[in-house]
C-alpha cells in the first residue's frame, strides 16, 4: 500500500493546522450528478458560507492562474481543493486537468477534493496519478431506505434514478470509492449531514461502516435549512443533538469539530475566510481568456436590439457580442446604432481628449444573431441552448427561470439578469468590470438570501 500522506498541514484533517495553514477551493466543477434534498445552488451571495455557493466558475487554465495570484496574497495556503459548486467527478475532465496543471506548478502542495462519490470509481487511478492526497466523501446513510429520503434524484450517465434504486446505486458507488481511495494511499474524511427525523438515529452505523473501510475522520454537519429545497422546513439540529451524534460516532472514528461549511470558492484560513475579499479576483480570472479562446463572447436577450429587456424564455433569437478592433478616435465614437460605448460610460469619460479616454481600446461589436431552440421540450431546450452558446461566457437577460439558470450554469455559462443599453452592459462584462449598476431590481431581496448586500441579493 502507498505511504499515507502527511495531514499535519491540512486544516480540515488537523485542527491545530487550521490556525496557521490555509486552503483555497478552485470552483471548476459546475455540474452535479445528484440532487440532494438540502442543497440549492442557485443563490450566489458573498455573505453566504455553505457548499454549492461561488462567485464564479473557472476553467482549469483560469484556476491555475487564480491559484498563482491567490498565493501572492495569501502565503499561508497549503492546500488546493475542488469542492464544486457541483461535484468534481461529474466534471471529471476539468477536475483532472486542473489537478495536472496545479501539480506541474506546485508539486509540494496538498491537493484534495470533495465528492458525493457517485462518479468517482472509474477515475480512482487518475486521481492518485495526478497527486490527490486527501478526499472527502459525503455519505449520509448506509441504509438505502434512509438515504432514499435524502436524494431527489441521481443521474448516472444519461439515466436518472429515483427512490430506493437511486439510493442503492449511490451507496454502492460511495463504498467502492472509499475503498479505492484508501487502497491508493489517499486519506479519506467522511461528511455526514445530520438531518433530524431522517438519519439522526443512524449516524453511528455510518461511522462504524466507513471506519471499517479505512476512513480516518468523520465530519457530522448539522443540516442548514435552505430555501426552495425539499428539506427547507426541517429544523436545524440543536448543538446538543450534534454533540450526542458525535459522541456515538466517536466510538468508531475520530471526529472533526471545527468545520466552517466552506463555500466552493473558500480561500484563506478556516477562521479567517477571504472569499468575499477575493471574489473580484476570482471574477477577473473567470472573465479572462484561458489561452484557448474558449468563451470570448456574450449572448444578449433583447426585443428590439438596443436594450437588455427580454425574458430568456421568450427569446427566439439571441445577439452574440464580442470585442472588435481598437477604437481609432479620441473618445466619443459610437458603434452599433449610435449607443454610447459602455467602456466610455464605465470610466466616466465623454468625447474629446480627456483622462480615461477609450481611444485605442477594443470595443463591443455585434457579431451575429442565433436562433434559440424551440420552446416546449423542457430541460432539453436549455441543454441545447448551452451547447449552442458554448463559446459564450454569459447570457444577459431581463429575467430567467431557475431551471435554465441552473442548467446553463452547469455548462459554465453565467446568467445575469440586468437592464440597460446592450452595448453598455456587454462592454462592462467583456472588460471584466463590475456590472452591479446594471442589475435588474425586483423590489426587494431574493428569498433565501442572507440580506447582506451580496451579489446574490
Amino acid at each position: 500500500m502507498p505511504c499515507t500522506p502527511d495531514t499535519t498541514s491540512h486544516p480540515c484533517f488537523t485542527e491545530k493546522a487550521a490556525q496557521s495553514c490555509g486552503r483555497v477551493h478552485l470552483p471548476v466543477a459546475p455540474k452535479c450528478n445528484v440532487l440532494c434534498g438540502y442543497c440549492n445552488r442557485k443563490y450566489d451571495c458573498v455573505n453566504e458560507s455553505r457548499p454549492g455557493v461561488t462567485s464564479g466558475v473557472l476553467t482549469p487554465a483560469q484556476a491555475a492562474d487564480y491559484l498563482d495570484r491567490v498565493l501572492e496574497r495569501e502565503p499561508a495556503i497549503r492546500v488546493a481543493g475542488i469542492a464544486g459548486p457541483g461535484d468534481p467527478m461529474a466534471n471529471a475532465a476539468a477536475t483532472l486537468e486542473t489537478l495536472r496543471l496545479i501539480r506541474q506548478r506546485h508539486p509540494d502542495m496538498l491537493f484534495c477534493l470533495s465528492s458525493n462519490g457517485l462518479g468517482m470509481p472509474p477515475h480512482l487511478d487518475a486521481l492518485a496519478a495526478n497527486g490527490v492526497t486527501h478526499a472527502t466523501l459525503t455519505i449520509n446513510a448506509v441504509d438505502p431506505d434512509i438515504s432514499a429520503r435524502l436524494y431527489t434524484w441521481v443521474r448516472d450517465g444519461k439515466v436518472v434514478w429515483r427512490g430506493r434504486p437511486a439510493a442503492e446505486l449511490m451507496l454502492e458507488r460511495q463504498l467502492t470509492a472509499l475503498t479505492g481511495l484508501v487502497r491508493r494511499g489517499i486519506v479519506v474524511k467522511v461528511n455526514t449531514i445530520l438531518v433530524p427525523g431522517i438519519n439522526d438515529g443512524h449516524v453511528e452505523q455510518v461511522a462504524e461502516r466507513v471506519a471499517a473501510l479505512g476512513a480516518t475522520l468523520m465530519n457530522i454537519i448539522p443540516l442548514h435549512p435552505t430555501h426552495d429545497t425539499p428539506l427547507a422546513q426541517v429544523a436545524e439540529p440543536s448543538p446538543e443533538a450534534v454533540g450526542e451524534a458525535r459522541r456515538l460516532a466517536g466510538a468508531h472514528i475520530r471526529q472533526m469539530t471545527h468545520c466552517r461549511r466552506c463555500r466552493a470558492d473558500a480561500v484563506g484560513l478556516l477562521h479567517h475566510d477571504r472569499s468575499r475579499e477575493l471574489a473580484p479576483l476570482l471574477r477577473e480570472c473567470a472573465q479572462k481568456d484561458d489561452g484557448a479562446g474558449a468563451r470570448p463572447f456574450v449572448a444578449v436577450a433583447t426585443r428590439e436590439g438596443m436594450l437588455v429587456n427580454q425574458h430568456l424564455g421568450e427569446a427566439t433569437r439571441l445577439q452574440i457580442w464580442g470585442l472588435g478592433p481598437a477604437r481609432g478616435g479620441k473618445g466619443g465614437t459610437t458603434t452599433g446604432g449610435g449607443a454610447a460605448s459602455g467602456l466610455d460610460d464605465a470610466k466616466g469619460t465623454g468625447s474629446g481628449d480627456v483622462p480615461g479616454s477609450t481611444a485605442g481600446m477594443p470595443v463591443p461589436v455585434l457579431l451575429e444573431e442565433r436562433a434559440t431552440p424551440r420552446p416546449g421540450c423542457g430541460p432539453e431546450r436549455w441543454h441545447a441552448l448551452a451547447d449552442m452558446l458554448k463559446d459564450c461566457r454569459a447570457v444577459l437577460t431581463a429575467a430567467c427561470g431557475e431551471s435554465p439558470r441552473a442548467i446553463l450554469r452547469e455548462h459554465g455559462i453565467t446568467v445575469t439578469e440586468c437592464a440597460g443599453i446592450v452595448e453598455d452592459v456587454v462592454g462592462a462584462v467583456l472588460a471584466g468590470l463590475d456590472v452591479n449598476a446594471f442589475r435588474a431590481r425586483k423590489g426587494g431581496v431574493s428569498k433565501g438570501c442572507c440580506r447582506g448586500g451580496g451579489d446574490g441579493c
